[in-house]
C-alpha cells in the first residue's frame, strides 16, 4: 500500500433536480465509506479524518441540501424534511453506484444515514456513530429549548429559536466542552455561520428544527432496525457534548449484541482536537469488522 496520501477532489453530481456537492477521496475500487455531516457545518467537517482514511478507504462526503454548497434551485421548491434529506441521500448513492458502503453519522447526520439504513438495509457495511443519536436517553437539555415548539407552532415559538442560528451559537458548538478550544482553526465555524447567513437559509433551519421532533419519533423503528440487522457499530462520543449526551451512546448497548462504546474527551465537533484518537478507533473497528 502507498503511503501516499490521496488527494480529496471536490465535486458535483446532478440529484434530482438538486446540485449535490461532494468530496471525495481514495481508491474507486476500495470499500466505501459515506461521510454524513451535521448542523450547522457541511461536508467541510471531514476534511481532515478523510485524508486519515482514504489509504485504504473510498470516502465520500456529500453536503446536504441547506448546508454547505449544495446548491437547491428556487424552482424545485424543496421541502426541507430529515424524509427528504435521506431520499436525496439515497438518490445520491444510486447515481454513484454505492452498492455497499459504511456509514459515518453526526448529528443530523444520524437520523439521515438510519433512514437510509432503513431504505437500503442490505447495502450498509458498519456504522460510526458520532454523536450520532438513536434514543432519547442521548438527548441533552439543549433540546429544551426546542421542544416547546414541537408542542406548538406558533410564528412566536418559530421566532424564539433563531438565536441557534447565530454566530456565537455556531461557535460555541465547537467550543464548548474542549479542554483546549483554542486550537479549533476559526474558520471552521466562520464558514458555518458564512453559509448560514445566506438569504433564506436560517428558515430552512428553523424548519429542520420543528422537523427534528419526527426523528424522534422514529427513534423505536432506528432501533429494531439495529436490532434486527445487528450492522457493526462504532459509537465513539465526545463526553462533554450537551446536545447529544453520553446516554446515547451506552443505549446502543441495548439493541446490539456486539457494539464499541468509546469516549473522547471533548464535545460537540469532536472531530477538530480529537481526530488522531477517533481515526485511529475507527480504522481498527472497522478492520475487526472486515470492512
Amino acid at each position: 500500500m502507498s503511503n501516499i496520501i490521496p488527494a480529496t477532489t471536490v465535486k458535483t453530481v446532478a440529484v434530482d433536480g438538486i446540485d449535490v456537492f461532494y468530496r471525495e477521496a481514495g481508491d474507486q475500487k476500495a470499500p466505501v465509506i459515506l461521510l454524513l455531516h451535521g448542523f450547522p457545518t457541511s461536508s467541510f467537517q471531514y476534511r481532515n479524518l478523510i485524508t486519515r482514511l482514504a489509504l485504504q478507504y473510498r470516502v465520500i462526503a456529500p453536503d446536504l441540501p441547506g448546508f454547505g454548497f449544495t446548491v437547491v434551485p428556487d424552482s424545485r421548491k424543496y421541502v426541507y424534511s430529515f424524509a427528504n434529506l435521506a431520499k436525496t441521500i439515497e438518490e445520491f448513492t444510486n447515481i454513484l453506484k454505492l452498492n455497499k458502503f459504511a456509514i459515518y453519522i453526526f448529528d443530523y447526520g444520524a437520523p439521515t444515514g438510519l433512514r437510509l439504513a432503513l431504505a437500503r438495509p442490505d447495502a450498509i457495511t458498519a456504522i460510526v456513530s458520532q454523536n450520532g443519536n438513536a434514543f432519547e436517553e442521548g438527548l441533552g437539555d439543549f433540546w429544551d429549548h426546542i421542544r416547546p415548539y414541537w408542542a406548538e407552532q406558533t410564528k412566536e415559538k418559530r421566532e424564539s429559536l433563531r438565536w441557534l442560528t447565530t454566530f456565537d451559537t455556531t461557535k460555541s458548538q465547537y467550543t464548548s466542552g474542549e479542554k483546549n478550544p483554542s486550537a479549533i482553526p476559526p474558520e471552521t465555524y466562520h464558514l458555518d455561520q458564512t453559509l448560514l447567513d445566506r438569504p433564506g437559509n436560517g428558515d430552512i433551519q428553523l424548519d429542520l428544527f420543528l422537523d427534528y421532533r419526527k426523528n424522534v419519533e422514529m427513534y423505536p423503528e432506528f432501533q429494531q432496525y439495529l436490532r434486527d440487522r445487528q450492522p457493526p457499530v462504532l459509537a465513539i462520543w465526545g463526553k462533554n457534548d450537551g446536545i447529544f449526551i453520553p446516554p446515547g451512546a451506552e443505549a446502543f448497548k441495548t439493541v446490539l449484541k456486539n457494539v464499541q462504546v468509546e469516549y473522547v474527551d471533548g464535545g460537540h465537533f469532536a472531530l477538530e482536537n480529537h481526530l488522531d484518537e477517533i481515526a485511529d478507533t475507527m480504522l481498527k473497528f472497522l478492520d475487526k469488522s472486515g470492512i
